[in-house]
């Protein structure tokens, strides 16, 4: 197994990062941090699958949705509102979890920072041109530069406080789905340069570890502002996805660390122990992915929390 690249991208990150990413480094090919998405105030996910295997993940996605400055309130439909009030108020939830020392990665469906209608995250729903974002001096980059500085001021304190955020903007950045990849690679990479550049020499955000999240090379922003590659997949099957994970690696010259973003059915924890496929961490989606077992039956998710391939919460050192 090659030596794993563990140290962080920004000089200046706190010891708790590297904490994390030197943990993650030995993890990797002899374990997998079971994860959770969540997405509303009460964890309907986390709580479940503490009721079916009594135990917790060690890793707990939040998500940010709802923070956006520029959701449109006047358009939008019901779908959306049920969306965004679900969502308010979940750093709540996020600083709880801090509290009991869990690992959390935030992701954020990012209303567009200008126009946009109901799910402006969805490039179908706005004409906001991301590659003018890029350019200063537009209304584009100022709208995107204001978002970024007011996401930067809520996880400021997170930083202060010396906790780690396993940090995953412009997901799927290879799709066009979202306004961020509906311009093609050379901006969704320029997007996550400018993001990196303002949040870590500007605002001196030295907690966060920075995860990209997208299988393609040709979008994939650089060694120098990337810790950690993965990416999003929705099987119907538990298997290990080895052969996803050596596409993914591929894409870095560096030996990143590997995980998987978002994932439908959760890996099979006996194929991941017999081939030691090297991702350090999973984290199934919310709602049905979850909570029903059209996708991850019960049983199959006790084995898995129950498995000793797989690290829950009481399984996780001390990091930060």
């Amino acid at each position: 197994m090659a030596h794993l690249n563990t140290t962080p991208v920004n000089p200046n990150a706190l010891p708790c990062v590297h904490r994390v990413l030197a943990y993650l480094g030995e993890l990797s090919g002899k374990g997998i941090l079971t994860g959770q998405h969540t997405k509303t105030r009460g964890m309907e996910e986390f709580h479940h699958i503490e009721k079916i295997t009594g135990k917790q993940p060690a890793l707990v996605g939040f998500e940010l949705l709802s923070y956006s400055p520029n959701i449109n309130y006047l358009d939008t439909d019901e779908a959306c509102m049920e969306e965004v009030a679900g969502n308010y108020g979940t750093l709540r939830q996020a600083w709880e979890w801090a509290a009991q020392k869990g690992l959390i990665t935030f992701c954020w469906h990012w209303f567009s920072p200008l126009g946009g209608r109901s799910k402006a995250f969805y490039a179908a729903n706005t004409d906001f041109d991301a590659s003018k974002a890029l350019i200063p001096g537009t209304k584009e980059h100022a709208a995107l530069l204001s978002d970024m500085d007011v996401m930067a001021g809520l996880l400021r304190p997170f930083c202060e406080a010396g906790v780690p955020i396993l940090w995953r903007p412009f997901h799927e950045g290879e799709g066009n789905w979202f306004w961020w990849g509906a311009k093609g690679p050379e901006t969704v990479k320029g997007l996550w340069r400018l993001m990196y550049d303002r949040y870590t020499n500007h605002h001196h955000l030295n907690n966060l570890i920075w995860v990209w999240n997208a299988p393609t090379a040709e979008c994939y922003p650089g060694d120098d502002t990337v810790d950690i590659v993965s990416r999003d997949m929705y099987p119907r099957e538990h298997l290990a996805h080895t052969d996803k994970l050596e596409e993914l690696k591929r894409n870095t010259a560096a030996d990143k660390i590997a995980l998987l973003g978002e994932i439908g059915a959760i890996p099979s924890m006996d194929a991941l122990a017999e081939t030691k496929a090297e991702w350090v961490s999973y984290m199934t989606w919310c709602d049905v992915f979850c909570m029903t077992e059209e996708i991850n039956d019960y049983a199959t998710l006790r084995a898995t929390y129950q498995h000793p391939w797989a690290i829950t919460k009481d399984k996780l050192p001390t990091l930060y």
